[in-house]
Protein backbone atom coordinates (compact mmCIF):
# COMPACT_ATOMS: atom_id res chain seq x y z
CA UNK A 1 0.00 0.00 0.00
CA UNK A 2 2.82 2.46 0.85
CA UNK A 3 4.90 1.31 -2.11
CA UNK A 4 2.71 2.87 -4.81
CA UNK A 5 2.95 6.51 -3.64
CA UNK A 6 6.73 6.03 -3.41
CA UNK A 7 6.79 4.65 -6.96
CA UNK A 8 4.64 7.61 -8.04
CA UNK A 9 7.18 10.03 -6.56
CA UNK A 10 10.06 8.16 -8.22
CA UNK A 11 8.31 8.21 -11.60
CA UNK A 12 7.23 11.86 -11.44
CA UNK A 13 10.46 13.41 -12.83
CA UNK A 14 10.43 10.93 -15.72
CA UNK A 15 7.00 9.82 -16.94
CA UNK A 16 3.38 10.96 -16.94
CA UNK A 17 2.08 7.51 -17.86
CA UNK A 18 3.83 5.74 -15.00
CA UNK A 19 2.56 8.32 -12.52
CA UNK A 20 -1.02 7.82 -13.70
CA UNK A 21 -0.73 4.03 -13.51
CA UNK A 22 0.76 4.01 -10.00
CA UNK A 23 -1.85 6.45 -8.70
CA UNK A 24 -4.73 4.39 -10.11
CA UNK A 25 -3.30 1.16 -8.67
CA UNK A 26 -2.84 2.83 -5.27
CA UNK A 27 -6.42 4.11 -5.26
CA UNK A 28 -7.74 0.65 -6.17
CA UNK A 29 -5.78 -0.85 -3.27
CA UNK A 30 -6.61 1.94 -0.80
CA UNK A 31 -10.34 2.49 -1.19
CA UNK A 32 -11.49 -0.95 0.10
CA UNK A 33 -9.33 -0.51 3.24
CA UNK A 34 -10.68 2.89 4.33
CA UNK A 35 -12.26 3.06 7.77
CA UNK A 36 -14.99 5.50 6.85
CA UNK A 37 -15.71 7.06 10.26
CA UNK A 38 -12.11 8.28 10.81
CA UNK A 39 -11.97 9.26 7.15
CA UNK A 40 -15.06 11.47 7.42
CA UNK A 41 -13.60 13.06 10.54
CA UNK A 42 -10.37 13.78 8.67
CA UNK A 43 -12.35 15.59 5.95
CA UNK A 44 -13.44 18.22 8.48
CA UNK A 45 -10.00 19.83 8.33
CA UNK A 46 -9.50 22.73 5.88
CA UNK A 47 -6.40 21.06 4.42
CA UNK A 48 -8.65 18.17 3.32
CA UNK A 49 -12.01 19.70 2.45
CA UNK A 50 -10.80 22.77 0.53
CA UNK A 51 -9.16 20.75 -2.30
CA UNK A 52 -12.39 18.75 -2.49
CA UNK A 53 -14.39 22.00 -2.59
CA UNK A 54 -12.43 23.16 -5.64
CA UNK A 55 -13.02 19.82 -7.35
CA UNK A 56 -16.74 19.99 -6.46
CA UNK A 57 -16.98 23.51 -7.92
CA UNK A 58 -15.34 22.27 -11.11
CA UNK A 59 -17.91 19.47 -11.29
CA UNK A 60 -20.76 21.95 -10.89
CA UNK A 61 -19.14 24.21 -13.47
CA UNK A 62 -19.67 21.52 -16.08
CA UNK A 63 -23.35 22.49 -16.15
CA UNK A 64 -23.02 26.18 -16.99
CA UNK A 65 -20.22 25.93 -19.56
CA UNK A 66 -21.20 26.43 -23.21
CA UNK A 67 -18.75 24.10 -24.97
CA UNK A 68 -19.13 20.40 -25.79
CA UNK A 69 -19.11 17.83 -23.00
CA UNK A 70 -15.78 16.53 -24.27
CA UNK A 71 -14.20 19.94 -23.77
CA UNK A 72 -15.88 20.37 -20.37
CA UNK A 73 -14.51 17.04 -19.14
CA UNK A 74 -11.07 17.97 -20.45
CA UNK A 75 -11.33 21.10 -18.30
CA UNK A 76 -12.22 18.96 -15.27
CA UNK A 77 -9.23 16.62 -15.61
CA UNK A 78 -6.50 19.04 -14.38
CA UNK A 79 -8.48 19.78 -11.19
CA UNK A 80 -9.40 16.20 -10.33
CA UNK A 81 -5.94 15.32 -8.96
CA UNK A 82 -6.59 17.59 -5.95
CA UNK A 83 -9.08 14.98 -4.68
CA UNK A 84 -6.08 12.74 -3.90
CA UNK A 85 -4.78 15.14 -1.20
CA UNK A 86 -7.36 14.11 1.46
CA UNK A 87 -6.65 10.43 0.73
CA UNK A 88 -2.91 10.94 1.18
CA UNK A 89 -3.49 12.88 4.41
CA UNK A 90 -5.72 10.12 5.74
CA UNK A 91 -3.51 7.20 4.72
CA UNK A 92 -0.10 8.46 5.77
CA UNK A 93 -1.36 9.65 9.15
CA UNK A 94 -1.75 5.93 9.83
CA UNK A 95 1.44 4.77 8.13
CA UNK A 96 5.03 5.09 9.31
CA UNK A 97 6.49 4.74 5.82
CA UNK A 98 5.69 8.21 4.49
CA UNK A 99 9.42 8.94 4.32
CA UNK A 100 9.62 6.38 1.47
CA UNK A 101 7.96 8.95 -0.79
CA UNK A 102 10.57 11.64 -0.13
CA UNK A 103 13.50 9.23 -0.35
CA UNK A 104 12.19 7.85 -3.66
CA UNK A 105 11.76 11.34 -5.09
CA UNK A 106 15.25 12.47 -4.02
CA UNK A 107 16.85 9.28 -5.37
CA UNK A 108 15.01 9.64 -8.68
CA UNK A 109 16.00 13.30 -9.03
CA UNK A 110 19.61 12.42 -8.21
CA UNK A 111 19.69 9.94 -11.09
CA UNK A 112 18.04 12.50 -13.36
CA UNK A 113 20.56 15.14 -12.30
CA UNK A 114 23.47 12.82 -13.15
CA UNK A 115 21.94 12.04 -16.53
CA UNK A 116 21.35 15.75 -17.10
CA UNK A 117 25.08 16.41 -16.81
CA UNK A 118 25.78 13.52 -19.18
CA UNK A 119 23.34 14.61 -21.91
CA UNK A 120 24.60 18.17 -21.69
CA UNK A 121 27.97 16.97 -22.97
CA UNK A 122 26.59 13.98 -24.94
CA UNK A 123 23.21 15.04 -26.41
CA UNK A 124 22.73 11.67 -28.12
CA UNK A 125 21.95 10.19 -24.69
CA UNK A 126 18.85 12.36 -24.42
CA UNK A 127 15.69 10.28 -23.95
CA UNK A 128 12.78 12.56 -24.84
CA UNK A 129 13.73 16.12 -23.87
CA UNK A 130 14.52 18.64 -26.58
CA UNK A 131 16.61 21.09 -24.54
CA UNK A 132 20.30 20.97 -23.71
CA UNK A 133 20.89 19.20 -20.41
CA UNK A 134 17.25 18.05 -20.16
CA UNK A 135 17.08 14.25 -20.65
CA UNK A 136 13.28 14.01 -20.40
CA UNK A 137 10.29 16.35 -20.35
CA UNK A 138 11.30 20.04 -20.16
CA UNK A 139 13.39 22.54 -18.22
CA UNK A 140 10.39 23.87 -16.23
CA UNK A 141 9.58 20.47 -14.73
CA UNK A 142 13.23 19.62 -14.17
CA UNK A 143 13.86 22.95 -12.45
CA UNK A 144 10.90 22.53 -10.10
CA UNK A 145 12.04 19.07 -9.05
CA UNK A 146 15.68 20.05 -8.54
CA UNK A 147 14.75 23.24 -6.68
CA UNK A 148 12.67 21.22 -4.20
CA UNK A 149 15.63 18.88 -3.68
CA UNK A 150 17.83 21.90 -2.91
CA UNK A 151 15.26 23.19 -0.40
CA UNK A 152 15.02 19.81 1.34
CA UNK A 153 18.77 19.21 1.48
CA UNK A 154 19.70 22.62 2.94
CA UNK A 155 18.24 22.17 6.48
CA UNK A 156 19.13 18.47 6.41
CA UNK A 157 22.75 19.44 5.82
CA UNK A 158 22.69 21.79 8.81
CA UNK A 159 21.22 19.09 11.03
CA UNK A 160 23.78 16.49 9.96
CA UNK A 161 26.70 18.84 10.68
CA UNK A 162 25.23 19.72 14.08
CA UNK A 163 24.97 16.01 14.92
CA UNK A 164 28.55 15.45 13.64
CA UNK A 165 27.41 12.85 11.12
CA UNK A 166 30.28 13.84 8.86
CA UNK A 167 29.98 11.23 6.12
CA UNK A 168 26.25 11.82 5.56
CA UNK A 169 26.80 15.57 5.77
CA UNK A 170 29.44 15.55 3.04
CA UNK A 171 27.25 13.29 0.90
CA UNK A 172 24.34 15.71 1.29
CA UNK A 173 26.64 18.65 0.53
CA UNK A 174 27.80 16.95 -2.67
CA UNK A 175 24.20 16.35 -3.76
CA UNK A 176 23.23 19.92 -2.91
CA UNK A 177 26.18 21.28 -4.89
CA UNK A 178 25.29 19.08 -7.87
CA UNK A 179 21.68 20.31 -7.96
CA UNK A 180 22.65 23.98 -7.53
CA UNK A 181 25.34 23.77 -10.21
CA UNK A 182 22.91 22.07 -12.58
CA UNK A 183 20.39 24.86 -12.08
CA UNK A 184 23.05 27.53 -12.57
CA UNK A 185 24.90 26.12 -15.56
CA UNK A 186 22.69 23.53 -17.31
CA UNK A 187 18.94 24.21 -17.18
CA UNK A 188 16.94 26.78 -15.24
CA UNK A 189 13.35 27.87 -15.83
CA UNK A 190 12.75 31.57 -15.28
CA UNK A 191 9.97 30.83 -12.79
CA UNK A 192 12.73 29.86 -10.35
CA UNK A 193 13.61 33.56 -10.05
CA UNK A 194 10.23 34.03 -8.34
CA UNK A 195 10.42 31.35 -5.65
CA UNK A 196 14.10 30.60 -4.99
CA UNK A 197 14.96 34.07 -3.54
CA UNK A 198 11.85 33.91 -1.34
CA UNK A 199 12.66 30.42 -0.07
CA UNK A 200 16.28 31.38 0.55
CA UNK A 201 15.14 34.32 2.71
CA UNK A 202 12.62 32.18 4.62
CA UNK A 203 15.25 29.49 5.18
CA UNK A 204 17.65 32.06 6.63
CA UNK A 205 15.03 33.48 8.99
CA UNK A 206 13.74 30.06 9.99
CA UNK A 207 16.97 28.17 10.65
CA UNK A 208 19.70 30.73 11.34
CA UNK A 209 20.38 33.37 13.93
CA UNK A 210 19.97 36.99 12.87
CA UNK A 211 23.69 37.49 12.33
CA UNK A 212 24.10 34.16 10.54
CA UNK A 213 21.04 34.86 8.40
CA UNK A 214 22.49 38.17 7.21
CA UNK A 215 25.80 36.50 6.39
CA UNK A 216 24.00 33.69 4.58
CA UNK A 217 21.97 36.10 2.42
CA UNK A 218 25.08 38.14 1.59
CA UNK A 219 26.85 34.93 0.58
CA UNK A 220 23.87 33.86 -1.55
CA UNK A 221 23.81 37.21 -3.35
CA UNK A 222 27.57 36.99 -3.88
CA UNK A 223 27.37 33.45 -5.23
CA UNK A 224 24.53 34.38 -7.59
CA UNK A 225 26.49 37.39 -8.85
CA UNK A 226 29.64 35.31 -9.32
CA UNK A 227 27.69 32.55 -11.03
CA UNK A 228 25.97 35.01 -13.35
CA UNK A 229 29.41 36.36 -14.25
CA UNK A 230 30.89 32.90 -14.93
CA UNK A 231 27.77 31.27 -16.42
CA UNK A 232 26.68 32.66 -19.80
CA UNK A 233 23.58 30.47 -19.53
CA UNK A 234 22.39 31.98 -16.24
CA UNK A 235 23.23 35.49 -17.43
CA UNK A 236 21.16 34.93 -20.57
CA UNK A 237 18.22 33.66 -18.53
CA UNK A 238 18.35 36.71 -16.28
CA UNK A 239 18.36 39.12 -19.25
CA UNK A 240 15.85 37.26 -21.44
CA UNK A 241 12.72 38.73 -19.83
CA UNK A 242 14.02 42.30 -20.22
CA UNK A 243 14.82 41.69 -23.88
CA UNK A 244 11.39 40.15 -24.50
CA UNK A 245 9.63 43.10 -22.87
CA UNK A 246 11.50 45.50 -25.17
CA UNK A 247 10.66 43.39 -28.22
CA UNK A 248 7.01 43.36 -27.19
CA UNK A 249 6.94 47.16 -26.94
CA UNK A 250 8.85 47.84 -30.15
CA UNK A 251 7.62 45.15 -32.54
CA UNK A 252 4.97 42.52 -33.20
CA UNK A 253 7.37 39.65 -32.53
CA UNK A 254 5.70 36.99 -30.36
CA UNK A 255 7.75 36.28 -27.25
CA UNK A 256 6.93 34.22 -24.17
CA UNK A 257 6.62 37.37 -22.05
CA UNK A 258 4.63 39.25 -24.69
CA UNK A 259 2.17 36.39 -25.11
CA UNK A 260 1.63 36.20 -21.35
CA UNK A 261 0.86 39.91 -21.19
CA UNK A 262 -1.73 39.49 -23.96
CA UNK A 263 -3.30 36.44 -22.28
CA UNK A 264 -3.53 38.26 -18.94
CA UNK A 265 -5.16 41.37 -20.39
CA UNK A 266 -7.69 39.32 -22.35
CA UNK A 267 -8.35 37.14 -19.30
CA UNK A 268 -9.36 40.25 -17.37
CA UNK A 269 -11.89 41.01 -20.12
CA UNK A 270 -13.27 37.46 -20.00
CA UNK A 271 -13.61 37.61 -16.21
CA UNK A 272 -15.39 40.97 -16.35
CA UNK A 273 -18.24 39.43 -18.37
CA UNK A 274 -18.93 36.78 -15.69
CA UNK A 275 -17.13 37.71 -12.46
CA UNK A 276 -19.07 35.72 -9.85
CA UNK A 277 -19.49 32.18 -11.22
CA UNK A 278 -17.24 32.36 -14.28
CA UNK A 279 -17.86 30.81 -17.69
CA UNK A 280 -17.85 27.20 -16.52
CA UNK A 281 -15.45 24.27 -16.54
CA UNK A 282 -13.44 23.98 -19.76
CA UNK A 283 -14.58 27.38 -21.04
CA UNK A 284 -11.01 28.66 -21.41
CA UNK A 285 -10.54 26.65 -24.60
CA UNK A 286 -13.37 28.34 -26.46
CA UNK A 287 -12.45 31.80 -25.20
CA UNK A 288 -8.78 31.56 -26.17
CA UNK A 289 -9.58 29.82 -29.47
CA UNK A 290 -11.66 32.88 -30.30
CA UNK A 291 -8.71 35.10 -29.37
CA UNK A 292 -6.41 33.23 -31.80
CA UNK A 293 -8.77 33.52 -34.78
CA UNK A 294 -7.38 35.45 -37.74
CA UNK A 295 -3.83 35.60 -36.36
CA UNK A 296 -0.65 33.97 -37.65
CA UNK A 297 2.52 32.55 -36.20
CA UNK A 298 2.83 32.09 -32.44
CA UNK A 299 0.01 34.61 -31.89
CA UNK A 300 -2.33 32.00 -33.40
CA UNK A 301 -1.39 29.38 -30.78
CA UNK A 302 -4.48 27.79 -29.27
CA UNK A 303 -4.10 27.50 -25.52
CA UNK A 304 -6.29 26.35 -22.64
CA UNK A 305 -4.97 28.60 -19.90
CA UNK A 306 -3.66 32.15 -19.51
CA UNK A 307 -0.44 31.12 -17.74
CA UNK A 308 -1.63 32.42 -14.39
CA UNK A 309 -3.38 30.17 -11.90
CA UNK A 310 -5.68 32.81 -10.44
CA UNK A 311 -6.87 33.97 -13.86
CA UNK A 312 -7.33 30.35 -14.96
CA UNK A 313 -9.61 29.72 -11.99
CA UNK A 314 -11.43 33.05 -12.22
CA UNK A 315 -12.32 32.61 -15.90
CA UNK A 316 -13.97 29.26 -15.21
CA UNK A 317 -15.44 29.66 -11.71
CA UNK A 318 -15.27 33.37 -10.95
CA UNK A 319 -14.91 34.87 -7.50
CA UNK A 320 -16.10 31.67 -5.79
CA UNK A 321 -13.28 29.71 -7.36
CA UNK A 322 -10.64 32.26 -6.34
CA UNK A 323 -11.86 32.29 -2.74
CA UNK A 324 -11.54 28.50 -2.54
CA UNK A 325 -8.15 28.52 -4.30
CA UNK A 326 -6.56 31.07 -1.97
CA UNK A 327 -8.20 29.50 1.09
CA UNK A 328 -6.65 26.17 0.12
CA UNK A 329 -3.19 27.64 -0.35
CA UNK A 330 -3.56 29.44 3.00
CA UNK A 331 -4.73 26.31 4.83
CA UNK A 332 -1.81 24.30 3.47
CA UNK A 333 0.69 27.02 4.41
CA UNK A 334 -0.77 27.10 7.92
CA UNK A 335 -0.38 23.33 8.16
CA UNK A 336 3.39 23.76 7.76
CA UNK A 337 3.91 26.57 10.26
CA UNK A 338 6.31 24.48 12.43
CA UNK A 339 10.10 24.51 12.24
CA UNK A 340 10.89 20.86 11.51
CA UNK A 341 12.33 19.44 8.29
CA UNK A 342 8.98 18.00 7.14
CA UNK A 343 7.22 21.32 7.77
CA UNK A 344 9.93 23.04 5.73
CA UNK A 345 9.47 20.60 2.84
CA UNK A 346 5.71 21.17 2.89
CA UNK A 347 6.11 24.94 3.07
CA UNK A 348 8.58 24.84 0.15
CA UNK A 349 6.11 22.86 -1.95
CA UNK A 350 3.24 25.28 -1.29
CA UNK A 351 5.35 28.43 -1.70
CA UNK A 352 6.89 27.15 -4.92
CA UNK A 353 3.48 26.34 -6.36
CA UNK A 354 1.91 29.63 -5.31
CA UNK A 355 4.74 31.85 -6.57
CA UNK A 356 5.33 29.99 -9.83
CA UNK A 357 1.57 30.10 -10.44
CA UNK A 358 1.85 33.86 -10.85
CA UNK A 359 3.22 33.24 -14.36
CA UNK A 360 1.96 29.68 -14.97
CA UNK A 361 -0.99 27.47 -14.09
CA UNK A 362 1.17 25.04 -12.16
CA UNK A 363 -1.51 23.72 -9.84
CA UNK A 364 -3.36 22.34 -12.87
CA UNK A 365 -0.27 21.28 -14.82
CA UNK A 366 0.60 17.59 -14.63
CA UNK A 367 4.11 17.59 -13.17
CA UNK A 368 3.87 20.64 -10.92
CA UNK A 369 0.34 19.72 -9.87
CA UNK A 370 1.33 16.23 -8.77
CA UNK A 371 4.37 17.66 -6.98
CA UNK A 372 1.92 19.75 -4.99
CA UNK A 373 -0.48 16.86 -4.33
CA UNK A 374 2.24 14.47 -3.17
CA UNK A 375 4.18 17.09 -1.22
CA UNK A 376 1.19 18.50 0.66
CA UNK A 377 -0.51 15.13 1.15
CA UNK A 378 2.49 13.22 2.48
CA UNK A 379 4.20 16.02 4.43
CA UNK A 380 0.85 17.16 5.83
CA UNK A 381 0.08 13.63 7.03
CA UNK A 382 3.41 13.37 8.86
CA UNK A 383 2.90 16.76 10.52
CA UNK A 384 -0.65 15.87 11.56
CA UNK A 385 0.43 12.51 12.96
CA UNK A 386 3.30 14.05 14.94
CA UNK A 387 1.11 16.83 16.33
CA UNK A 388 -1.50 14.27 17.41
CA UNK A 389 1.16 12.12 19.04
CA UNK A 390 2.61 15.13 20.84
CA UNK A 391 -0.84 16.01 22.18
CA UNK A 392 -1.44 12.46 23.43
CA UNK A 393 2.03 11.55 24.67
CA UNK A 394 2.16 13.76 27.81
CA UNK A 395 -0.95 12.05 29.18
CA UNK A 396 -0.21 8.51 28.14
CA UNK A 397 3.48 8.38 28.96
CA UNK A 398 4.94 11.33 30.82
CA UNK A 399 2.18 12.70 33.01
CA UNK A 400 -0.11 11.23 35.55
CA UNK A 401 -2.84 12.94 37.49
CA UNK A 402 -1.43 14.13 40.79
CA UNK A 403 -2.58 12.39 43.93
CA UNK A 404 -5.27 14.08 45.95
CA UNK A 405 -3.95 15.98 49.01
CA UNK A 406 -4.15 14.10 52.25
CA UNK A 407 -7.05 15.00 54.50
CA UNK A 408 -6.11 17.37 57.22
Amino acid sequence: MDLYPALTAAALPWSTTAVSVFVVVWLICLLPTIDWRPFWRSLKRPASYLPLALVALALLGLFWADDTWEVRLQGLAPVAKLAVIPLLLYHFERSHRAHWVFIAFLASCTILMGLSWIVYFAPSWRISGNEAGVPVRNSIDQTQAFALCVCALAPLLLALFEKRRTLLAFGSAALLTGFVANLAFIALARTAFLYLPFLAAVFAVRYLSRQAALKFLVIVVGVVALTAFTSPYLRARLLQTVVELKQNDQSDIATSTGQRLLYWSKSAEFIATSPILGHGTGSTKELFDRLAEGKSGPWADKIRNPHNQTLYVAIQWGLFGCIILFSMWGAHLFLFRGRGLIEWIGLSVVAQNFLSSLVNSHLFDFHAGWLYVLGVGVAGAIVSRESTSAAIRPWTMNSRPSAAPAAQ
